[in-house]
């Protein structure tokens, strides 16, 4: 499979090109910034969207904006959809984990020892699935990740679940293999989904 990873350069961008290539996939990391075996691309920019997608089977979306920064990513959202429904390529996408419903029966976002300082990335990632949720042409799938996302250990075991939480944490790693997963055997076109322990 022929893949784009815009944000392959991040925590969970670097373990998805080694996932992806792990498994043999042919993998273009895109960064803003010039770099060694990758291509300079803004996943912001529709034009860049198409260059870098055009030819491709699946765009995978790592980006996370930095703080302060909260509203690049529906910007960045829009210009994904935009570009992979003109090029046909899939998109999967790695979102927040803010919306999913825990259970006691409220979301994430709303447990009363939800920190302040996540609350502008919440409410960022929450327009973000909005966005998806409203595109009426693009091939896409929404993967929320858990509310504890860290570096860990590469397993294969996680459990999968839809719009409530699964699990509390899972590992970057772990994230990655079920991206790559789904990538491979779709199970959630144009749906959110999510994975943990």
């Amino acid at each position: 499979m022929r893949i784009t990873v815009f944000g392959a350069f991040g925590s969970v961008g670097r373990r998805v090109v080694e996932e992806a290539r792990r498994r043999g996939h042919d993998v273009t990391p895109v960064s803003r910034r010039p770099g060694p075996d990758s291509e300079v691309g803004d996943a912001r920019l529709v034009a860049d969207v198409v260059r870098l997608s055009a030819g491709r089977d699946l765009v995978i979306s790592a980006t996370r904006p930095a703080d302060g920064q909260e509203g690049e990513l529906v910007e960045a959202t829009k210009a994904l959809l935009a570009g992979v429904a003109e090029t046909g390529a899939r998109l999967l996408a790695v979102g927040g984990a803010a919306t999913l419903v825990t259970p006691a029966g409220h979301t994430v976002e709303e447990a009363p020892d939800f920190p302040d300082e996540l609350k502008p990335i919440a409410r960022a990632c929450a327009e973000q699935l909005a966005v998806y949720l409203a595109d009426p042409v693009a091939d896409w799938t929404y993967l929320s990740p858990p509310a504890l996302l860290e570096p860990g250990e590469r397993t294969g075991v996680f459990r999968v679940g839809g719009d409530e939480q699964v699990g509390s944490t899972i590992s970057v790693e772990d994230l990655a293999v079920a991206l790559l997963d789904e990538a491979e055997t779709p199970k959630h076109q144009r749906k959110r989904f999510t994975v943990g322990y």
